[in-house]
């Protein structure tokens, strides 16, 4: 079993110049309205809104409403999150602080969102 988010992006294609061409992932499948993206050994599905289907009954995917308060993030394991953060921001990406240690020690991140608000975290083992 591995997990595979779903983000709800307002154009696919805007939405691949970010994790393809930005953040370094594989296309493996490109639609109009959809894209299947592997990152390292994750994936990620984009999608644009849509109504509720015949599988998903009283279900509707829409964009994030307000990037301030979130349900969830995609978190990124990487090597070097110092390299990858400056590497981003390079392509004009805003980081919403730099790269830091919590308090808790024993990792090293940051944050930055996606063209449609998801929140984004970057994280290196320490």
């Amino acid at each position: 079993m591995w997990v595979a988010p779903l983000l709800v992006v307002a154009d696919v294609s805007r939405s691949l110049s970010f994790w393809r061409d930005a953040v370094g992932g594989t296309v493996l499948v490109e639609w109009e309205t959809y894209a299947h993206v592997q990152l390292g050994e994750g994936e990620l599905h984009l999608a644009t809104p849509a109504p509720q289907s015949v599988d998903k009954p009283d279900v509707e995917l829409v964009l994030p409403s307000n990037p301030s308060r979130v349900t969830g993030e995609v978190v990124l394991h990487v090597e070097d999150v110092v390299a990858l953060a400056t590497h981003l921001e390079s392509c004009g990406i805003l980081l919403l602080a730099p790269p830091s240690e919590p308090a808790w020690g024993g990792e090293r991140r940051c944050f930055l969102r996606d063209p449609d608000g998801h929140l984004v975290e970057l994280t290196q083992t320490l």
